[in-house]
């Protein structure tokens, strides 16, 4: 199983699946008669991978569920609740994906029955968000979204006639016919309502407007991470008109250059009143000391931030630094083999979704940290959150795609999602999933 060194504190690695040498991306799991099963979406190839985890040291490889066969096609986001996986259409960033800028792929969501067979999902219907478009420097069509059962789902979507992502609420109480009921979007995000909307953006487009992260829905609020606007929470009580209640800016003091959504992730704790923002930053093997010019990079953080009043959010703490193995090759996470310091930042957290397979502590987060790996933090006292174990998978031989990176070939985190069992799965780059538990 060990292909090179991995390093690890207070973790065990208990098991593995290389997923067919498909790289994933994010991650569902839902539990049917006993048997828990995890869904990966994918990084590049078009399609699902279906996993039974019923035994975590030995995960059962059940199948590949492709998807639509077009060279722009990205899958990479996915939930499964109530018995319906439903899974994010769009395409990718160039360089990162290796697609072509005008490659066709389906800009929507797809819906399947997981309920009926979770081992052979049926698809339901297909949603068509928007007309595709030339991708530059941004994923367009469905991006994130929350979906933890019942009757609406809640997405960040390209929309025509509006820049960049917005909030859009789906009615799928047919999940064979969804509806769109709601959206929500910054006033300069429509086209149609501004003069000099013929200028191009000069900004990178995760700097501007958009919505990122997916709308985490607490109660009657979304909580959302919208790029370079930061932290966005809106009043959902009347889905058809969402209403903006609280805003925390965050870039460009956190977040921005070659780095990813300036405010990706916002993540409400579900019985406290806190919430978790995070920067983005990048993957390592993507850049090379020509790219980065040894320009300083800014910061990149988990933040945490009191929503006791949803109309005043107040940045309380920012999570510490990861720690860096004794005997790892360099001396911090900045410069790993670039050269020169990069974008470096963390990136997914585990979200409980109110979903009865995960795990929902309020007292602890998990972070795929890119190549600084799984980050396991006590948060317990929401002032001094404390890292208390981690774990960074070995490095590759060779990539699954994309093999002419010019930067580093070094291990790299994506996503992570934690069973009610406890046990942690994570997904990267590079490879395929590894399984982990906390020894603390």
């Amino acid at each position: 199983m060990a292909r090179d060194k991995s390093y690890s504190k207070n973790m065990s690695w208990i098991g593995f699946n290389d997923l067919k040498d498909r790289p994933g991306f994010q991650m569902a799991i839902q539990e049917v008669n006993g048997k828990y099963y995890l869904y990966a979406s994918h990084f590049r190839h078009s399609g699902w991978t279906i996993l039974e985890v019923t035994n975590p040291a030995s995960p059962r490889f059940v199948r590949f569920l492709p998807g639509p066969d077009l060279s722009g096609q990205v899958t990479n986001k996915i939930q499964v609740a109530d018995g319906l996986m439903l899974c994010a259409l769009g395409t990718g960033i160039p360089f990162l994906h290796g697609i072509g800028a005008n490659d066709p792929y389906i800009a929507g969501l797809q819906i399947y029955d997981v309920k009926t067979d979770p081992e052979n999902p049926v698809l339901l219907s297909t949603w068509v968000a928007s007309e595709p478009q030339a991708c530059d420097n941004i994923c367009l069509g469905v991006h994130r979204f929350f979906y933890n059962g019942g009757r609406y789902a809640h997405l960040s979507s390209t929309c025509d006639g509006y820049s960049n992502m917005i909030y859009r609420i789906l009615d799928i109480a047919d999940p064979t016919n969804p509806v769109e009921v709601g959206r929500w979007w910054m006033p300069e995000q429509w086209d149609a309502g501004i003069l000099d909307k013929c200028k191009p953006a000069t900004d990178f487009p995760l700097s501007l407007p958009g919505m990122h992260g997916p709308p985490y829905v607490k109660g009657n609020y979304a909580y959302c991470g919208y790029n370079g606007s930061g932290m966005v929470i809106l009043d959902i009580a009347n889905m058809k008109v969402p209403r903006l209640v609280g805003h925390l800016p965050i870039y460009p003091t956190l977040g921005g250059k070659l780095a990813g959504a300036r405010c990706h992730t916002v993540l409400p704790l579900s019985h406290r009143p806190y919430a978790i923002f995070t920067n983005e930053g990048e993957r390592f093997p993507c850049f090379s000391k020509d790219i980065i010019k040894n320009v300083a990079q800014p910061m990149n953080v988990l933040g945490m931030v009191d929503v006791s009043d949803v109309t005043d959010p107040t940045l309380i703490s920012i999570f510490p630094y990861p720690e860096v193995p004794c005997d790892f090759p360099y001396k911090n996470f900045n410069d790993c083999g670039i050269g020169v310091p990069g974008p470096f930042g963390p990136h997914n957290i585990h979200e409980p979704h109110d979903h009865p397979a995960l795990e929902d502590r309020n007292d602890r987060l998990y972070c795929c940290y890119f190549h600084a790996g799984l980050r396991v933090y006590d948060i317990s006292d929401p002032f001094v959150p404390r890292e208390i174990a981690y774990f960074i998978p070995p490095n590759p031989t060779s990539y699954k795609f994309n093999c002419n990176y010019p930067g580093p070939m070094i291990a790299t985190t994506e996503d992570v999602i934690v069973d009610n069992r406890g046990n942690i799965f994570i997904d990267t780059f590079h490879d395929g999933i590894y399984v982990l538990r906390c020894d603390v």
